[in-house]
């Protein structure tokens, strides 16, 4: 690591810290990079201050590892009439993508070299299956969700780093309710951290979290004071580890109101913050392991420095997607092209 990378780094971490002693101390700010299109970018992948991926509508993937100075168009050649959803970088050779869609549009496609060759390594052959979001446990293990199918989410699963696929039983999966699904509006309906996956529901009667530790093979499932209906719910989990989590949502249709759109995990407990971003958020992330995290959405973006208890706006510009990488770094990303990263000021 050279002397400059581990010199912007510690920036990162120490405006974080000095943020977390007081707001007014660092004033984050998104920097935004030019992508030179205008797709939709849903899908996004931060590996640290320089690499990143975003995968979007039109078949777009688009990569850079020098910050976000320049992007590359990576994406697979057979897929420019489909959606990418969400996408997983291990690093800045290797990753696995998700299109969307009823039937055959839901794929999985995987590169090792940067995006010059990719391999299908799924199609959905089932009409009833819609998958949303996919996550990676670790290097090799990775899980991928759909909508219910005979009345249950149905969990898909890679032991290989996303070469192949394979349908998990479902007998070790709760039913889902009426109406219930999933929202695949920022690849985090489905993640993982400390070896355990979680993913998140709308539609239903109420909003629910579901949660695995033994690689998707069986869940218990839990309600959330998140406000649930046709298009209301969690849109986004971030868990910082087994017993700090948050979830943000609201109402796609109505994005300037979702009084009760965001909640934080205590003990067993989802609890409604304080101070919520008071708009619809479709993505949300942890920033390192302390306190601080942010949400985004179409209508800003927000900071929680104290685990999601409380929310203070600091953007209005429209994001979808927001992750952090390893070492600090954090991305944005969303419609018109927009992908922008992180600032202290």
């Amino acid at each position: 690591m050279t002397l400059q990378r581990k010199l912007s780094m510690g920036v990162v971490a120490l405006a974080v810290l000095g943020s977390v002693a007081g707001f007014t101390h660092e004033q984050p700010r998104w920097q935004l990079t030019d992508t030179q299109t205008t797709v939709r970018f849903r899908g996004l992948a931060p590996v640290s201050d320089r690499v990143a991926w975003v995968a979007g509508t039109e078949g777009t993937i688009l990569r850079t590892t020098d910050g976000g100075r320049a992007w590359q168009s990576v994406g697979p050649a057979d897929a420019a009439a489909l959606q990418f959803r969400d996408i997983e970088a291990f690093d800045a050779r290797s990753a696995v993508a998700l299109t969307i869609g009823n039937g055959p549009d839901s794929r999985l496609y995987a590169t090792a070299d940067g995006g010059r060759s990719w391999s299908e390594t799924f199609r959905n052959d089932d009409p009833n299956a819609f998958y949303d979001c996919v996550t990676f446990l670790d290097r090799r293990h990775g899980l991928a969700l759909s909508d219910p199918v005979d009345g249950k989410f149905r969990i898909l699963a890679t032991s290989d780093g996303g070469r192949t696929w394979a349908v998990r039983s479902p007998a070790g999966m709760p039913a889902a309710l009426d109406g219930e699904f999933a929202f695949a509006a920022s690849g985090t309906c489905l993640v993982s951290a400390a070896g355990q996956a979680w993913f998140a529901t709308g539609g239903g009667a109420s909003s629910r979290v579901f949660s695995s530790a033994d690689g998707g093979r069986t869940w218990s499932v839990t309600a959330t004071p998140i406000p649930s209906g046709p298009s209301a719910g969690i849109y986004s989990l971030a868990f910082r580890d087994r017993t700090h989590g948050l979830a943000v949502g609201g109402d796609y249709a109505a994005p300037t109101a979702a009084p009760s759109g965001a909640a934080y995990l205590r003990g067993h407990t989802w609890t409604v913050a304080r101070t919520v971003p008071g708009e619809y958020r479709s993505g949300a992330t942890w920033i390192g392991h302390g306190p601080a995290a942010l949400a985004v959405g179409p209508t800003g973006s927000d900071l929680t420095l104290d685990s999601g208890k409380t929310w203070k706006r600091f953007d209005t510009g429209s994001f979808d997607a927001v992750l952090c990488a390893a070492d600090g770094a954090c991305w944005a990303s969303g419609e018109q092209g927009r992908v922008a990263t992180l600032r202290w000021h």
